[in-house]
């Protein structure tokens, strides 16, 4: 048989399968229960009688005067068969290997001697004995090499003593030779067991896999039984720094191939392996492989139903997880706590929790023979998804419930779950009043308790009160982390109190707390927000020492800080860097520079730098455009800024009322008041709808050119979109319907309008 030395293959799916037994080829001398092909026992007296005498005369015999013996002859050979328990137990019972080989080659000189079979049994113990000598492997070969030669054939002991012997020795390839010599018949069940453990501790799995393929095939002679799985499977396992790793896909084929010898790995195993299918993303094989052994008999526990289950609820498939509890159903298989909890964690992530509740009812009443009572987690996940929908109130009513359940206490992960639905609601009160009552029953508080909090009340403006909450929970031990330090830092950015924000990061810091690279942005952008980009550049250096890499979106925000402060060289700076360390700029670097140079009215090197955006493969958005047409509005170029409305839709993208009213606003102030109009009714048919600015800016065009018709038809249009007027289109029209005595249509027009603040400050910040 040619060994193969496969390729090496780590994989970490075979550690899953835990050995029932300690990892050593002494668990193989158990692997099965084939009776030992020592001789059979005769009657002990007898055979001890037989045994000392024989010794006594070989020890008192020279042995090369033993075939002259006539006593030792007449012991040994009462007959033409002698007794192989006898022989089998002088031989083992000579001083040493050598002289019990001697006595060997005296037995098959013998003519009396009839049974060669009887030779091998006294062979075995040769064989026994030279085991436990110094350098028994070598002596091991030597004897195998002469068993040929005199023709002694080996029996199962025998193989099985030299195969184990030599694999332990790290001599394989003997072992080989071994195996594919022995006489076909004694190539049984368990000499193959052992042979399959030698090669895989050797690493040599295709080896392995070739020897099994016998045993595993339909009819076979030698059915593989749970010494080859326990062999096969444990061998997998070791630790070799050679031998290929089986994929998940092989073992999957090779538990169905042993199932139809009836020979299964354990119900633990077998969970492992489905729980390992459905972590790869295999959940269809699993299903199959679930079913499949079901098909076979094997022992499946309700605990592999529940690792597809699992799975499912985490693929949100409800349908198939109705479909796994009705063939649950269907073969008898209950389901058990762990079960239901899946189930409803799962209907609560999908916010079903009133079908959640109704498997809660179902498990703790009864149905269908089913009566569980429900443990603290599957109450903490009902409440959890009672708080999630904004049903605070009927999470706290389960907490009160939860607590007639005898062992079944609210805990920290409850008091959690509800502080954070009423944060969510913006009930701080209560979440407060849930704080005090769980350390007031004992239930300790832990950090995502007081994270809960603190991101509660900074969410709803309380920041003072989360900054004191902070320092009164330092006090009492309850040590914050990074996410504490994140929550209020970016709290204290977002109200522009910068210094708060840099004086908990230095304290953060003080405390043994690593930062993370979210707190180093969270300040950039703060202090860039605030118009401090020294201050911004410091922790951006800070950041890079940390050993942290800034992503492009922290670059984008440095750019955008110097843009706005007009460091424009520290912008390039920014640039380089970013082309140094191999990043691309990405849209929102472009859109920032052409904003900045619209902004000074040099749109000509805005105009640039989108051709080197286009250049790059990225899409100009309708910010960009926007930018770039009211730079050319406030340069006085309408017509470039009209071409560029025109390229707007070459790009596929749809102008806004923002890009509308930018130059309608400027056509108005250049006295191209016909344009606009075109241009408000072009909208119109698009879909744009124009709002309180565009129709401002029309009425301003049209009071300079005196164009009393159009401006009452826009009024009925303005009335048609119910766009209220604000206090700008009430001083245009008041001033200029007052003086050409038309104040009557005015007074109509105001009929039913409320007139609102103006959104042109809302428009400035979306544009």
């Amino acid at each position: 048989m040619s060994l193969i030395n496969s390729a090496p293959k780590h994989s970490k799916l075979l550690r899953l399968l835990e050995p029932k037994k300690p990892s050593s080829f002494l668990l193989l001398r158990h692997l099965c229960a084939e009776p030992s092909s020592q001789p059979p026992k005769q009657d002990d007296e007898a055979i001890e009688a037989t045994v000392t005498q024989a010794l006594e005369l070989l020890q008192q015999t020279p042995h090369h005067d033993w075939a002259s013996s006539q006593p030792l002859h007449t012991l040994l050979f009462p007959s033409s068969n002698p007794s192989p328990s006898v022989l089998f137990q002088i031989t083992r019972r000579l001083p040493s290997h050598s002289a019990a080989l001697n006595f060997v080659d005296y037995l098959r000189s013998n003519s009396a001697l009839q049974d060669v079979q009887v030779l091998s049994s006294a062979f075995l113990a040769v064989l026994n004995l030279a085991k436990r000598e110094s350098n028994s492997p070598e002596t091991l070969s030597e004897l195998y090499r002469v068993s040929k030669e005199w023709k002694i054939p080996l029996n199962v002991d025998a193989a099985v003593l030299l195969v184990r012997s030599f694999g332990m020795a790290e001599m394989v390839d003997e072992s080989a030779l071994v195996f594919n010599e022995l006489d076909p018949s004694l190539k049984s069940t368990y000499v193959r067991n052992v042979f399959i453990a030698v090669l895989l501790k050797d690493g040599r799995v295709d080896d392995a896999l070739k020897v099994l393929e016998e045993m595993l095939q339909p009819e076979s002679e030698v059915p593989p039984n749970d010494g080859t799985r326990d062999a096969f499977f444990h061998g997998l396992r070791m630790k070799k720094r050679n031998g290929r790793w089986l994929s998940i896909e092989e073992i999957v084929q090779l538990v169905v191939r042993f199932g139809e010898h009836s020979v299964f790995l354990n119900s633990i195993m077998l969970n492992k392996l489905i729980v390992q299918l459905c972590r790869s993303h295999q959940i269809d094989q699993a299903w199959d492989f679930l079913r499949e052994l079901m098909k076979l008999g094997a022992p499946i526990e309700v605990s592999c139903f529940n690792a597809i289950l699992s799975e499912l609820g985490r693929k949100r498939d409800v349908n198939r997880m109705n479909s796994l509890l009705r063939e649950m159903k269907d073969r008898d298989i209950q389901p058990n706590i762990i079960t239901f909890g899946i189930l409803i964690n799962s209907l609560c992530k999908l916010r079903k929790v009133d079908a959640a509740l109704e498997v809660f009812k179902k498990m703790s009443e009864g149905n269908d023979g089913i009566s569980i009572e429900p443990d603290v987690i599957t109450y903490n996940a009902l409440i959890d998804g009672l708080c999630k929908v904004g049903r605070q109130e009927e999470g706290l009513a389960m907490m009160k419930q939860m607590r007639s359940v005898n062992g079944c206490a609210p805990n920290t992960v409850t008091y959690n779950c509800l502080i954070d639905g009423f944060c969510k609601g913006g009930e701080i009160d209560m979440a407060r009043e849930l704080f005090d009552q769980m350390k007031n029953e004992g239930v300790m508080p832990n950090v995502i308790t007081i994270n809960t909090l603190i991101d509660g009340m900074c969410h709803h403006g309380m920041i003072n009160s989360a900054f004191m909450f902070f320092n009164e929970m330092q006090g009492t031990g309850l040590r914050a982390n990074v996410v504490t330090y994140t929550t209020l830092i970016t709290a204290f950015c977002n109200v522009n109190n910068i210094d708060k924000a840099v004086e908990l990061f230095d304290q953060m810091l003080k405390s043994g707390r690593s930062a993370d690279a979210i707190v180093y942005y969270t300040l950039i952008s703060g202090l860039t927000q605030a118009g401090r980009m020294n201050d911004a550049s410091n922790f951006f250096s800070k950041l890079k020492e940390a050993g942290f890499r800034p992503d492009i979106a922290c670059y984008n925000t440095l750019i955008g800080g110097f843009c706005r402060t007009n460091k424009m060289d520290k912008a390039y700076e920014i640039l380089k860097e970013i082309e140094d360390v191999g990043m691309r700029p990405d849209a929102v670097t472009y859109n920032t520079l052409i904003t900045y140079f619209s902004r000074l009215g040099n749109f000509s090197v805005a105009l640039s730098v989108m051709k080197k955006m286009r250049q790059q493969g990225l899409v100009p958005t309708i910010a960009t455009y926007g930018a770039l047409m009211h730079a050319c509005c406030l340069a006085g170029e309408i017509d470039e800024a009209l071409k560029i409305f025109r390229n707007i839709s070459k790009s596929k993208l749809f102008p806004n009322t923002i890009i509308y009213n930018i130059l309608i606003e400027a056509l108005c102030k250049n006295n191209k008041v016909e344009v606009a109009l075109s241009l408000m009714n072009d909208m119109k048919v698009k879909g744009v709808k124009p709002n309180t600015t565009t129709y401002n800016a029309m009425f301003k065009g049209l009071k300079e050119k005196h164009s009393l018709e159009d401006a009452f038809k826009l009024m009925d249009g303005m009335i048609i979109d119910a766009c209220n007027p604000d206090y700008i289109t009430m001083e245009i029209l008041t001033e200029w319907l007052s003086a050409v005595g038309e104040i009557d249509k005015l007074k109509t027009f105001l009929k039913g309008f409320e007139v609102s603040p103006s959104d042109a400050a809302l428009e400035t910040l979306q544009a």
